[in-house]
C-alpha cells in the first residue's frame, strides 16, 4: 500500500503530539512500537478527531481496542509498517431457500449498523442491512432475509417522524406475508421505539423484533452478531407475536432474552445486558441454537392470518416532566404556555409532587391539558389513595396509570393523542386501558431482584451461577 500524502501524514494531529511524531517518523496509519513512562505499546496509530485535544495519540492495539498516548509520555516509537484500515463491510446478495422462512429486516441505525467516522472519532451508522449480511453469513442458516434501510440515524435522533414510518412499514410487512419482522436501533432509545411500534401495530400475527449492540461492530466484545442471530432466529420461527427487544441476558453470550416492548427498559450505559424487563420477567431466551425457552406463559401467539390493527398518530406537543424536591409552579406553566397538550409526570413514592405546584396543575387542567401520573421508582404502583397528597393529587385532575414506566406513559399518551385529539375522553379511556401489556395486575415475586454487591446473597448467587 502507497504511504500517505503530505495532507494526510498527521490528519487531525496538532502540536506538541504532532511534533513528537514527526520527531521519530511516525504518521497516521503506521504500525509502530511505542516505548512510555507507562509501558510498551504495539499498535497503529489512527487518525485523530478533528475536535479532540492536541495531546494524545491513538493507538489501536493487536487486541482491537484503542488507547490514547499522551505526548510527554513517549520516550520513542519506532515505526514497523504501514497499514492504511479499511472499515469497509462487503455487502453480498443473500441466498435464498424456499423452504425458509421469509424475514424483513429493517435498519433505522445505531451500532449494530456502524463504521468509525475518522474525522469525528465516533461511530457512525454507516452498514446498509446488506453489509449486515456480508458480517453475519449465519442469517442464511435462518431464514431468507430481505433488507430495506429506513433511516441511518443514533437513536436518539429517532422520534415522531421516524415511528409513523416504521409503524407503516412494518403493517406493511405484515400484509405482505412476512413470517417475522427484525429492526436494527440505536439502544439508548429502543425501549421508546418498541413502545411506539406496540401500540401503532397491535394484534400482530408475527414477531417483531427490535435488536441494537452496545458494542460497536469493530470492537472485540461486540455483541451485534450474537444479538442479531438471536432475533432473527425469534422473528423467523419464534412463537411469540408481539413487539419485543432482543438482546444478551447476562454479560456473556450465553443467552439472549425477549423482552415485551412496554415493559422494557436500558438500565446500564454499557453493559451489554442492559435491557431489564420492569414489573414483570421476560418472555423468553433465545439459546445459542436457536431454540426459544419460555419464561412467561403470557404473549400473543404467531398465527396464520395477517389481520393486524394499525393505528398510527403521534402527538408531539407531549412531554414527560420529572419531579424533584422544591419543583416551582412556573414549570408547568410554562409548558401550558408553549401549548403542551399532555404531560407524564415522574412522581415520588406513590405518585406524589409537592403542594407549591398544585395551582399549575390545576391551571393545565383548566387549559384542557392533560396530566398522568407514573413512578421514578419504576418499579411498583401508582397508589393516590394512600396519603392525602395522594387523594389531593388526584382532585386536580391527575390521573394514576398503574405500573406503567413513565417513558411508556409518554409514548402512549402521544400515540392517544395523536389517533384522538379533540376527544379527551376517548384519550383517558385508552391511557387507563391496557392496550399491549403496559400495564399488569400485580408484579410477580421474582419482578423485581436487585443484588447488591458485597451482600451474602449477591455472594452465593455469583458463586452458584460462575464456579
Amino acid at each position: 500500500m502507497t504511504e500517505p500524502t503530505e495532507s494526510e501524514d498527521y490528519k487531525g494531529y496538532r502540536d506538541p503530539m504532532r511534533g513528537v511524531m514527526q520527531r521519530f517518523g511516525v504518521t497516521v496509519w503506521s504500525e509502530i512500537h511505542a516505548r512510555t513512562t507507562r509501558g510498551d505499546f504495539e499498535g497503529l496509530v489512527l487518525p485523530r478527531s478533528e475536535t479532540a485535544d492536541a495531546d494524545h495519540l491513538i493507538l489501536k492495539l493487536v487486541s482491537g481496542y484503542n488507547i490514547g498516548i499522551r505526548h510527554d509520555t513517549v520516550l520513542e516509537m519506532r515505526k514497523v509498517g504501514y497499514r492504511k484500515a479499511e472499515y469497509k463491510i462487503p455487502e453480498e446478495p443473500f441466498p435464498v431457500d424456499p423452504g425458509k422462512p421469509r424475514v424483513m429486516l429493517f435498519g433505522t441505525g445505531g451500532t449494530i449498523a456502524s463504521r468509525l467516522d475518522y474525522r469525528t472519532g465516533a461511530v457512525i451508522p454507516a452498514f446498509s442491512p446488506g453489509e449486515l449480511y456480508g458480517s453475519v453469513p449465519e442469517l442464511a442458516d435462518i431464514c431468507n432475509l430481505e433488507t430495506e434501510k429506513l433511516f441511518g440515524v443514533f437513536s436518539e435522533n429517532m422520534g415522531a417522524p421516524q415511528y409513523l414510518v416504521l409503524a407503516e412499514h412494518v403493517g406493511k410487512a405484515i400484509a405482505d406475508g412476512y413470517d417475522g419482522v427484525v429492526i436494527g436501533h440505536g439502544t439508548d432509545t429502543m425501549h421508546h421505539t418498541a413502545a411506539a411500534l406496540s401500540f401503532m401495530v397491535q394484534n400482530s400475527p408475527i414477531p417483531i423484533v427490535m435488536v441494537g449492540s452496545q458494542r460497536s461492530s469493530d470492537r472485540p466484545s461486540s455483541d451485534a452478531a450474537r444479538n442479531l442471530i438471536a432475533a432473527t432466529w425469534a422473528a423467523a420461527k419464534g412463537p411469540i407475536a408481539e413487539v419485543v427487544v432482543c438482546m444478551f441476558g447476562p454479560t456473556s453470550d450465553r443467552y439472549n432474552l425477549l423482552h415485551r416492548g412496554t415493559r422494557v427498559r436500558k438500565m446500564h450505559s454499557s453493559y451489554r445486558s442492559t435491557f431489564r424487563t420492569l414489573g414483570d420477567i421476560p418472555l423468553a431466551m433465545v439459546h445459542e441454537d436457536g431454540s426459544i425457552e419460555h419464561l412467561h406463559e403470557n404473549y400473543q401467539p404467531r398465527r396464520d392470518d395477517r389481520d393486524a390493527k394499525v393505528q398510527i398518530a403521534f402527538e408531539d406537543k407531549v412531554t414527560i416532566l420529572y419531579y424533584y424536591p422544591n419543583m416551582q409552579p412556573d414549570v408547568i406553566d410554562a409548558l401550558v404556555q408553549c401549548g403542551y397538550k399532555g404531560i407524564v409526570i415522574a412522581g415520588t413514592g406513590l405518585g406524589h409532587v409537592n403542594k407549591t405546584v398544585y395551582p399549575a396543575l390545576r391551571r393545565a387542567r383548566d387549559a384542557g391539558v392533560q396530566i398522568y401520573m407514573t413512578l421514578q421508582t419504576l418499579w411498583g404502583f401508582v397508589q393516590m389513595h394512600v396519603y392525602e397528597t395522594g387523594r389531593e393529587i388526584l382532585d386536580l385532575g391527575v390521573i394514576p396509570l398503574a405500573n406503567m414506566t413513565p417513558e411508556v406513559g409518554y409514548i402512549k399518551l402521544g400515540w392517544a393523542l395523536g389517533l384522538h385529539p379533540n376527544d379527551p375522553e376517548r384519550v383517558r379511556e385508552l391511557m387507563t386501558a391496557t392496550v399491549a401489556g403496559e400495564m399488569t395486575e400485580g408484579e410477580p415475586f421474582d419482578g423485581y431482584l436487585v443484588l447488591q454487591g458485597g451482600v451474602p446473597e449477591a455472594a452465593e448467587l455469583i458463586r452458584k451461577v460462575w464456579w
